[in-house]
């Protein structure tokens, strides 16, 4: 329960945080301006990383710091955000930026104790590094990686998206591993990643900035050298491929503006993503393929994680030579991405006359818009039993909705999101932690099945929507359906008691069932309101009388 209270909070500090930092930049200028380095063609706030390094900083500074690498990783972190917030501010050389990250990289080396001290396999006997060089090693590991994902921002949800899956990675190593502070410092970054990564996706209306995204590569190569160093039989190479696209992006840039007799921190637009959309790949093409790519590192590295350190080296390095080669076979051709009109036509005409006709967008949206709630209310009462604090929760959440129904309308979407939000997991979770006596395992059955029902109804519904500010698919919504479609997978190895991979996957439709309700029902949530008034009444109830 302390990881998914850590999630939560995580997420929700960071959504709340995100319209006042919105604000905050248009008041202060802090702004990225277009440029021809850039894509995007009007100025775009850039404060997001503040309010995620504020959703990290909480649940950590609330539940890691008994651990004195959680205390250093706080050190740490911190002066890496005031670096980069101040170079979102007012700009800052790059010897500044290395400056402020080599400081914060030796906070967690000598405070924290990180040490890469062993290479596995790949020295040969029983050959082992002396002291200057494994600090050497790390020291050059965490700023390299750093500025590697910083350098990875270019694209809406490019950075966000494939730190987030490297979290959800590195989380489950250190869960195999036994690292639980290394596991709850994971779940508030990916808390963080995921309430920013709405903001964030094509077309963004916020960026992170090098605050959000110094962090996150901080935080990645950190938590990724402490989880596969010391007495582990986790290959020591699985950093490498963990972050081993940003990594592959970084160098072959380097190299190339080297190769032209340019300084290799020089900016210009031979990154991967740029290319691609050179290629001819739209905005959310390039950035769905990065996403593909990221999500096949990081099931090899969950799949191979004990295997041969020199397999994995054998493997990085077949993976970089395919990679910059097809690369550069693009560049030197000029090839361009095909596309052909008449087959897009082919299969577009007949969406466009199902979408116009209405039958299908009536029947999924006025199926979703009764099951959903539906579904809410009959969960509160699976759970054997409701704690106290959450009977107390609820009760307070029926309040605010009251408040916000009867006297602050225009606040009511915003106040169910965070209800919902905040109410579901825990409901779900009690449901795995114990059911009522009455709840057979056929009628369980039945139970599960009704999210993948409403999974296909608001799929429709997404696909087949006619209104313009909608809800609309984004590549965001792969990283859901990527986790949903693995979890359930790693059940056997995660899950001793409860079955979390269904959980997981049941939270992830309930959220997006719920995202795609609100947008849908366009600020009329008379119903949707009294439904999860509803819901938060019996939870209040059954957790006072002990039912």
């Amino acid at each position: 329960m302390l990881y998914l209270s850590t999630i939560l909070l995580s997420v929700f500090i960071t959504v709340s945080l995100i319209p006042m930092m919105i604000r905050l930049a248009g008041k202060y200028q802090v702004v990225d301006l277009p440029n021809p380095r850039k894509v995007h063609l009007h100025p775009v706030p850039r404060i997001g990383g503040l309010a995620m390094a504020v959703g990290v900083f909480i649940p950590v500074v609330l539940w890691a710091l008994t651990d004195q690498f959680g205390r250093a990783f706080i050190v740490a972190m911190s002066f890496v955000v005031v670096f980069g917030f101040i170079d979102d501010m007012k700009g800052l050389g790059y010897q500044a930026k290395f400056g402020g990250q080599i400081l914060a990289a030796l906070i967690i080396i000598f405070y924290g104790g990180l040490r890469i001290s062993s290479l596995g396999s790949l020295l040969p006997g029983d050959m082992q590094l002396t002291e200057w060089l494994k600090i050497s090693l790390t020291l050059v590991a965490i700023v390299g990686v750093t500025n590697a994902v910083n350098l990875a921002d270019g694209l809406d949800g490019l950075a966000g998206g494939i730190s987030l899956l490297i979290f959800c990675c590195i989380g489950y190593l250190a869960y195999l591993d036994g690292s639980n502070t290394v596991l709850l410092i994971t779940m508030a970054v990916a808390g963080a990643i995921f309430g920013f990564l709405r903001f964030n996706t094509h077309p963004a209306s916020l960026f992170m900035g090098d605050t959000g995204s110094q962090l996150l590569g901080f935080s990645a190569i950190v938590l990724a050298i402490k989880t596969t160093q010391g007495n582990t039989p986790l290959s020591p190479v699985l950093p490498l491929i963990i972050l081993g696209l940003p990594v592959l992006d970084t160098l072959t840039v380097m190299v190339h503006r080297i190769s032209l007799g340019r300084s290799p921190f020089s900016p210009d637009r031979n990154h991967f993503h740029h290319r691609l959309i050179n290629f001819g790949l739209s905005h959310s093409e390039a950035v769905f393929v990065i996403y593909v790519i990221q999500a096949l590192m990081i099931l090899c590295a969950i799949f191979f994680k004990y295997y041969s350190d020199w397999l994995l080296i054998a493997g990085y390095s077949a993976f970089s030579v395919v990679v910059v080669r097809m690369f550069t076979a693009v560049d030197h051709r000029a090839l361009r991405f095909p596309r052909f009109p008449v087959l897009e036509a082919a299969v577009k005409e007949p969406l466009r006359k199902i979408r116009e006709n209405n039958y299908i967008i009536r029947l999924s949206f006025g199926i979703s818009k009764l099951i959903i709630p539906l579904l809410l209310l009959a969960s509160c009462f699976i759970p054997a039993r409701i704690p106290a604090h959450v009977s107390i929760t609820a009760f307070c959440f029926s309040v605010l909705i009251l408040g916000a129904f009867f006297g602050w309308k225009r606040y009511l979407g915003g106040c169910l999101r965070m209800v919902l939000y905040l109410t579901v997991p825990v409901v779900l979770y009690s449901i795995e932690e114990g059911r009522a006596a009455w709840m057979s395992e056929k009628s369980l059955f039945l139970y599960r099945l009704c999210f993948g029902i409403i999974a296909v109804f608001v799929m429709l519904t997404v696909k087949f929507s006619r209104r313009s500010k909608g809800f609309r698919m984004s590549t965001m919504d792969f990283l859901i359906i990527f986790i949903a479609v693995t979890v359930p997978n790693l059940t056997g190895q995660l899950a001793h008691h409860f079955n979390l991979g269904l959980l997981a996957v049941e939270i992830i439709v309930f959220f997006f069932s719920y995202e795609v309700l609100i947008n849908e029902l366009r600020e009329k949530f008379d119903t949707l309101a009294m439904a999860t008034f509803a819901a938060m009444v019996v939870l209040s109830v059954r957790g006072y009388v002990g039912v």
